[in-house]
């Protein structure tokens, strides 16, 4: 109960016991770099924030389907136009795939711009009997593993402002651009997916948009007169660990009064940082953004209620999203449990799978994500919430653009053989482009079997 009666500042998590931290050795550099960030302009402002969670609100209601997803983990050495471009390519074919499918609008949010620091479930790593501090994220320390790279750098959370900012800048101007017109629908597709199995469904769909927006130019609609047509809402998001960084870029809204954390649009808490005494949930608290919340298995009913309860607490639609990562074979047992109580309850949430986290195994050596498992989270997901009469919101992906082999199966039957052949993840392991269109189309079938009538409508008219 005290938690919610205490005074929020963007400074309170400091007298709270906290996870995840790393161990900076010069407290005075962390300092100076933490007071010269609170002097950069934001990386987004709070009406964009507002925007979101209305659009989020609509999903809520079960008018709209989020999709959330991008890197594990940005790195410094990977950002580039091309990865940026191609990112985001990918992120409108999969978005178009569920708009049309689910006849509903998809609400867009990245993890990017952003997604810097990872939380580790071990403080060090060892190799070939040497012991380091484990690789915390570029914001954090170096992914080499030498003594120099692993010591945390508090001047690595600039250059992660700056690649932010940098990022923010090319996907506004991809997203208001024209690019993300519905004229490039064909435009969109990568080489290396054209001549897969995705590539011929996702033709088939883009040749139908584009009969229809050749119907559409025909009586007089184009996209130089409905700019809903060549443009569209972009948002980014990120997990909120590194709190002195997030602290350091929470600003009032001159408007509202309102606190906003301006270094993305929606933030959230991960499944190792969301105790409720804690720090990472007591600075959230205190923002006006979109929040998100991880729930693993370890998470009870009554836990998750006490977590709505002190980030939502007027139950504000829009404003909380609950992220369920428990493993495929795990859904079925947790998440209706949650599901029925935050019914019971009356709370208004978006209910969102991440059928990534929980599915993580080894093999031949690598972290790797079997796409069948990842499948099986998502339908099970929907199961649920078809059974409980719930909206089954989102779903939450780690994808790249790029044409990686980190994650096994798919249409192209990805072997564990293969993984090393292009095996560039900084951290976990991600869907590539093939792999990210496979699943939204499973996922596009899964939300007509949720919305049969709907999408019944749309189709006929």
């Amino acid at each position: 109960m005290g938690a919610t009666m205490t005074k929020w500042s963007p400074n309170s998590w400091r007298a709270k016991p906290i996870q995840q931290v790393p161990a900076y050795p010069d407290l005075a550099a962390l300092k100076n770099t933490e007071a010269q960030l609170a002097t950069f302009p934001p990386l987004v402002f709070a009406g964009e924030a507002r925007k979101l969670k209305k659009q989020l609100a609509t999903v809520a209601a079960g008018d709209a389907f989020l999709l959330q997803g991008g890197d594990c983990a940005e790195s410094f050495a990977e950002h580039g136009a091309d990865n940026i471009r191609d990112f985001f390519r990918v992120f409108l074919q999969m978005s178009v795939v569920l708009t049309f499918a689910g006849a509903q609008p998809v609400v867009k949010v990245g993890r990017v711009a952003g997604q810097f620091a990872k939380p580790r479930s071990s403080d060090a790593e060892t190799k070939g009997g040497v012991t380091l501090p484990s690789y915390r994220g570029d914001i954090i320390n170096g992914i080499e593993f030498d003594a120099k790279s692993r010591i945390p750098d508090p001047a690595r959370q600039e250059m992660a402002y700056r690649q932010s900012a940098a990022t923010l800048n090319l996907l506004r101007a991809f997203a208001q651009g024209g690019y993300a017109s519905l004229e490039n629908v064909h435009q969109w597709m990568l080489g290396f997916v054209s001549d897969s199995p995705q590539g011929e469904k996702y033709e088939s769909l883009a040749n139908r948009i584009t009969e229809t927006m050749d119907f559409m130019k025909a009586v007089g609609i184009t996209s130089e007169t409905n700019y809903a047509l060549r443009e569209t809402d972009f948002y980014t998001s990120h997990e909120a660990l590194l709190l002195g960084y997030e602290e350091a870029l929470t600003r009032v809204d001159s408007t509202s009064g309102d606190w906003y954390a301006t270094s993305g649009h929606m933030i959230w808490i991960g499944d190792r940082t969301r105790q409720p005494d804690h720090a990472h949930v007591e600075y959230c608290r205190g923002i006006k953004n979109p929040l998100g919340l991880k729930c693993g298995p370890s998470l009870t009913p009554d836990g998750l209620l006490q977590l709505i309860d002190l980030l939502n607490p007027d139950n504000e639609p829009g404003r909380l999203t609950l992220i369920a990562r428990f493993g495929s074979d795990k859904v079925a047992e947790h998440l209706p449990k949650l599901v029925r109580a935050v019914q019971k309850e009356g709370r208004s949430v978006v209910w969102s799978s991440d059928p990534m986290h929980g599915n993580t195994i080894e093999a031949a050596g690598y972290k790797t994500r079997p796409f069948d498992r990842i499948l099986k989270e998502v339908q099970s997901f929907f199961e649920v919430h078809r059974a409980e009469g719930t909206h089954p919101g989102g779903i939450h992906i780690e994808m790249t653009g790029k044409n990686v082999t980190e994650c096994t199966g798919g249409a192209r039957a990805i072997t564990a053989e293969e993984l090393q052949d292009r095996y560039h993840t900084h951290c976990d392991p991600r869907l590539n482009a093939d792999q990210a269109i496979e699943l939204a189309f499973l996922v596009s079938d899964l939300l007509k079997k949720s919305h049969p009538v709907q999408h019944k409508q749309a189709v006929n008219g």
